[in-house]
């Protein structure tokens, strides 16, 4: 028995180290700060371990993973981002900035920080909808696996969200000018 439980946490933890930065990703894009994105992937790789024989006999682990953090997001962490983005809110260091690499990182920096703002805009099932079928790039019945809903209610939400974040004027700039600021 006790073999058996070293080889599960061994095949766990390659799991967790193969899949972190994904994960991560995923996670920030849903909650929009590093440190919630942390305790979120924590958290749902917790609930993974206690369920881990599951998940290995899961036609696709990656997918029990996500929806294990799509789940746990939309339980624990409810906070909405608009409350964290706009407490962070400084001033653009683009105007500070004369060299033209360091602008263009900068920029790129702004890019995100105005994408973040944007998303946080976004209810819930409309963010998850548009994070999973555009920034983890699943299909819709992945997605609607995912978050545990119909395909059709992926597309909807998926559309909707994506509608949003096109009305936002100075996101909607950013994409016309390839991302650059003029």
């Amino acid at each position: 028995m006790g073999e058996q439980l070293g080889a599960a946490d061994d095949e766990f933890h390659g799991f967790v180290n193969s899949r972190w930065s994904r994960l991560m990703r995923t996670a920030f894009l849903l909650t929009g700060d590093r440190h919630a994105a942390e305790d979120l992937v924590q958290s749902s790789l917790e609930r993974a371990y206690v369920s881990w024989r599951k998940v290995i006999k899961a036609d696709d682990p990656d997918s029990y993973v996500r929806r294990i953090m799509v789940n746990t997001h939309a339980r624990g962490h409810r906070r909405k981002l608009k409350e964290f983005l706009s407490a962070r809110d400084a001033p653009s260091l683009a105007e500070q900035s004369e060299s033209a690499e360091v602008t263009d990182r900068i920029t790129q920096a702004d890019d995100r920080s105005m994408l973040l703002r944007a998303l946080a805009q976004l209810p819930p099932r409309q963010r998850q909808a548009v994070v999973l079928r555009y920034w983890e790039d699943l299909t819709e019945s992945q997605t609607a696996l995912t978050m545990g809903c119909s395909v059709g209610s992926v597309k909807s939400n998926a559309a909707k969200g994506i509608a949003k974040l096109r009305a936002i004027p100075g996101l909607a700039e950013m994409v016309a000018s390839g991302g650059k600021k003029r």
